[in-house]
């Protein structure tokens, strides 16, 4: 009998129904639709990196009353950039130039200067471990070899982020369960480890074949993937998965602002480009008149995540004012495409296109990708 599309090694890996995953979405995650997506059978994802240990378990256990299927909890492996405990409040001043004149105009209050109080992704990673989470997904880097270690023995499954076929081979030199191989076309941070992230720009059709080819465990494409036609082009490229962040971005379960959802939605948001100003880390979202602003020469930007503590103070009073203008919109180069208004809605659709143009091409990748393991 010929293969179907949605049985594979990560679907038996995670115990899901369709290789579909839910990108983490960092702070726009919703524990709501995390559950949705993991209801219908996919797997949903909950970017935690920005929340406390205590947090974290409270969103563990909402997610829990919620759904009885796999679900992913997502960290970043590295908190913090190369200069952020000895930032001062003069680099705190010279960034805040830039937002000054949108601050008054919003009657927002000036932000001043706070030390810096660094968190510590072994203590958000605990909280994951002992509440035994089905996967354990993570970008920026990868975790020690104990925490590794113990994800096994606890039947957690793992799965790391590469934006370059060398940072594959690391994870999976690692021990990783399964590998999301993340194209520059995605929306959001670049999760580079071994190179910085401007030196690590690889599109997701020349970065999926080139990790499949090299690493033995399952591979989940990302980045510029909106609807089945992406889904299947990335299958035939020997991906066992996909992981789509900026069609559920746009679904109402989200945790995106509606001014955000709108943006989605508008004709403006196929216009994308990459900065390093909403946050200090290089990340994609819409372009719009803040981000043009602080992607000016010259624009003095605090290493993360000073940056991101600074970018929120004007961001908080610009939403309550309508000024989407004015606030970092998240979304990878294929957010023309999101039509998403409620989950269920979008992945029944999904799957039923996928199902109708998959045949042949599934068969012909999954022969290859079984001679390339036997080799």
């Amino acid at each position: 009998m010929p293969p179907r599309w949605n049985e594979d090694r990560l679907t038996a890996k995670l115990g899901i129904d369709y290789p579909v995953i839910q990108g983490p979405l960092g702070g726009l995650s919703s524990q709501k639709l995390t559950a949705a997506v993991s209801n219908f059978g996919g797997l949903g994802s909950f970017g935690a990196h920005g929340l406390t240990p205590e947090a974290i378990k409270e969103a563990i256990a909402e997610i829990r009353s919620l759904t009885s299927k796999p679900f992913a909890m997502n960290l970043w492996v590295s908190m913090e950039d190369e200069g952020a405990r000895t930032s001062d409040e003069n680099a705190f001043n010279r960034s805040l130039v830039s937002l000054t004149t949108h601050l008054a105009a919003l009657g927002a209050p000036h932000p001043t200067f706070k030390p810096y109080s660094p968190a510590r992704f072994e203590d958000q990673a605990r909280i994951l471990l002992d509440a035994k989470v089905p996967v354990f997904s993570f970008i920026f880097g990868i975790p020690s070899r104990e925490i590794l270690e113990e994800c096994r023995a606890k039947s957690i499954v793992t799965i790391g982020t590469a934006t370059t076929p060398e940072e594959g081979a690391v994870l999976q030199e690692a021990g990783v369960d399964a590998i999301v191989a993340s194209g520059f076309e995605a929306g959001g941070h670049r999760g580079s480890f071994l190179r910085a992230a401007e030196d690590s720009l690889t599109g997701t059709l020349s970065l999926v074949p080139q990790i499949v080819d090299n690493v033995d465990v399952p591979v989940i494409a990302a980045g510029g993937i909106g609807d089945a036609r992406g889904v299947v082009a990335v299958l035939a490229l020997g991906a066992e998965g996909v992981q789509m962040g900026t069609v559920f971005l746009a679904c109402e379960e989200s945790g995106a602002s509606l001014l955000h959802r709108q943006a989605l939605r508008g004709k403006k948001a196929g216009h994308t480009a990459l900065t390093k100003g909403f946050t200090g880390r290089l990340a994609r979202g819409i372009h719009n008149r803040l981000l043009q602003e602080l992607n000016q020469e010259g624009t003095a930007v605090l290493p993360y995540p000073l940056q991101r503590s600074l970018v929120r103070n004007l961001a908080i009073p610009a939403e309550a004012a309508g000024r989407s203008d004015l606030l970092p919109l998240w979304a990878g180069q294929s957010a023309n495409l999101s039509t998403c208004t409620d989950v269920s809605g979008f992945l029944t659709s999904l799957v039923e296109e996928i199902s109708e143009i998959a045949g042949p091409i599934i068969q012909w990748s999954a022969a290859r990708r079984e001679k390339q393991i036997l080799k």
